[in-house]
């Protein structure tokens, strides 16, 4: 016992020194050891100052409404595949029937680039009178007769039929003249121009120095201009023409560009509408499941073998559920909606009041081809691509134009015309006659006064004229070269500085399509492994939420869980199979994106530009020429 009491004595030593040196070494300064923390004092909060509004109030008691989507016949349902929502939107879709409209308005700018390559025809008819006085004894009409007996008159006058002389006084000059010209000219795209064209006129004009009262002429006038150098070849005409071409080809891109994203997005409305419904049913499963623990709750309580708050608890959880069902309906009526408002446009469309249920099953999924496969393929199919080269055959169609425009003017015109004239001749006057006649001698005889007569081929009305014209009786023939060329050109030096600044930037964004085509693919394809890994995990806890729901329901019934256990199980159910419908959606829209990225969504669609948006008012359009 001595020796128990001696033992006892040095371990009771050996514990104080023990618990000495550590006190001593823990309040050595600078030996790494933490000190104590200080606990804080917490400062009242900062609050604001609330007024008092609407004070008393409760929420109202709201009885609710029936479980249904509002605007839509509740029964029965109507299925749609996503094929025949697809083709729905292809012919109704508003968006596309207005791409649709500009595709043709693009081409019927073509053909108003035409205009100035089309064929004129011109008529022109007119016609002028006057009255002049006269101005002097050789520019007068014919006057009134006067009777001269003595003296004589200064000319020899003219014999009146009874053998009196006479002559005649100054008259009014008459001149009534006719013109009817008709022609076709044009120019072709070249820029050559040419006209053929035709004058007849007639003419009358009393005044007595004229030997033809009327006369007639025919003309023909046929001229053609070419350029040399400046605007040969390309012109602001054929310019003006050229880039209406490439005008409709970017417009029919961006209409494929548009019925790319609306398939797209028609798709992805679709199986959201899928997850959507999906949803209601898992809510409606998840709230049956509820009122069943409640009612088995409410049973217990009433034997006594369960809590009564218990049968409270699960009350709550049924009322959770329920705002889930209400929720997921709500979301099913908007997702039909935009379904509804991508594949029609008419609001009177008898489609508005269906139920759709989309039929399509979803499909096994295939592996998605790797990233320089979909660059390739959209590099070969997308339609921003034909956007590009569109764009980039402007600039050099702008450049062509202004290296012709930096060319001098050089002009070649050859024009020749054939005249034909023809007239009615009329009697000299005694002023003319003492002129233009004269008396011949022969053998010391006097002969007969000779007057000067018209050629028997002018001798006629307008067909003589036109018959001197088609026997070519007075050619003329006609040939101008002109050159000229501006001292400073600024207009071409603008044109070609542009013409520059368009090829650079149809450069850059041809480099950026391609950057773009390759990140579009990276984030496509990471979405599509995400979602199947995200769906691969899902699928894992939804079977295992299952098996612990069951098993927690299992422990209940047999007196070994709680009401809370039993509905938090019942809550890890119904978000792991939501986590599974999202991951199931969002495999299927990436699938979508894949597509979409590298331009299959077109072909494997059938989308035809004829036909594109043709039936958004119910009706046929016009098919574009």
């Amino acid at each position: 016992m001595k020796r128990n009491v001696v033992s006892a004595f040095v371990g009771s030593v050996a514990f104080a020194a023990g618990v000495l040196s550590w006190g001593m070494a823990s309040a050595q300064p600078g030996n790494g050891v933490p000190k104590a923390a200080t606990i804080p004092t917490v400062p009242p909060p900062v609050l604001p100052v609330v007024p008092a509004v609407a004070p008393g109030y409760t929420a109202p008691r709201a009885e609710p409404s029936s479980a249904s989507i509002v605007g839509v016949t509740q029964r029965p349902f109507v299925g749609i595949t996503l094929q025949d929502a697809v083709t729905m939107a292809l012919l109704k879709n508003p968006n596309l029937a207005i791409s649709a409209s500009n595709v043709r308005i693009a081409r019927y700018q073509i053909v108003t680039a035409k205009g100035p390559f089309d064929l004129q025809f011109r008529v022109e008819p007119a016609s002028s009178f006057s009255v002049n006085p006269p101005e002097n004894a050789f520019f007068a009409g014919p006057g009134t007769v006067v009777a001269v007996a003595s003296p004589a008159p200064l000319f020899p006058p003219l014999t009146s039929p009874t053998g009196a002389p006479e002559v005649r006084d100054a008259g009014n000059i008459i001149q009534h003249q006719y013109s009817f010209q008709y022609g076709v000219g044009g120019q072709t795209i070249n820029g050559t121009q040419y006209a053929a064209g035709i004058q007849q006129v007639r003419t009358y004009n009393n005044i007595t120095l004229n030997a033809y009262n009327p006369y007639y002429i025919a003309s023909l006038n046929l001229s053609v201009t070419q350029p040399l150098l400046k605007d040969l070849g390309m012109n602001a005409n054929k310019r003006q023409f050229d880039m209406a071409v490439i005008n409709a080809k970017n417009s029919q891109a961006q209409s494929l560009v548009d019925a790319s994203n609306t398939i797209a997005q028609v798709e992805d409305a679709y199986w959201d509408l899928v997850a959507g419904w999906r949803n209601v049913a898992i809510q409606e499963e998840a709230l049956k499941e509820a009122v069943r623990q409640q009612q088995s709750n409410v049973r217990m309580a009433k034997r006594g073998a369960a809590a009564p708050i218990d049968a409270v608890e699960s009350q709550t959880q049924v009322s959770n559920f329920q705002n889930g069902v209400f929720s997921a309906l709500q979301t099913v009526s908007e997702l039909q909606n935009e379904l509804k408002g991508l594949v029609v446009t008419d609001s009177q469309d008898p489609i508005w009041n269906a139920n759709l249920v989309p039929t399509s099953p979803v499909q096994e999924v295939a592996m998605p081809p790797d990233v320089e496969a979909i660059v390739a393929s959209a590099d070969r199919d997308r339609p921003e691509v034909a956007q590009v080269q569109a764009q980039r055959e402007r600039a050099d169609l702008d450049r062509d134009f202004a290296k012709n425009q930096a060319l001098p003017e050089a002009n070649l015109q050859v024009q020749y015309e054939s005249n034909g004239f023809a007239g009615l001749p009329v009697p000299l006057g005694s002023f003319l006659a003492f002129f233009s006649c004269s008396t011949e001698t022969i053998n010391g005889v006097r002969g007969p006064r000779i007057c000067p007569v018209v050629p028997p081929a002018s001798r006629g009305t307008m067909p003589y004229a036109y018959h001197n014209l088609w026997a070519g009786a007075y050619p003329a023939f006609n040939v101008n070269f002109t050159v000229s060329f501006p001292l400073q050109n600024d207009g071409a030096n603008g044109l070609k500085g542009a013409a520059a600044q368009e090829e650079r930037a149809a450069d850059v964004n041809a480099a950026g399509l391609v950057a773009r085509f390759g990140y579009e693919a990276r984030n496509a394809l990471q979405t599509y492994e995400a979602a199947a890994a995200r769906l691969n995990a899902a699928t894992i806890s939804r079977e295992a939420a299952e098996e612990v729901y069951a098993s927690e329901l299992r422990r209940f019934n047999n007196g070994l869980s709680t009401t809370f256990l039993v509905l938090q199980r019942q809550v890890q159910l119904e978000q792991a199979r939501g986590l599974e419908l999202r991951a199931q959606t969002d495999l299927n829209k990436s699938v979508v994106e894949i597509e979409r990225v590298q331009g299959t969504i077109l072909s494997q669609n059938g989308v035809d530009l004829k036909t594109l948006g043709s039936q958004a008012l119910g009706r046929a359009s016009p098919a574009p020429k």
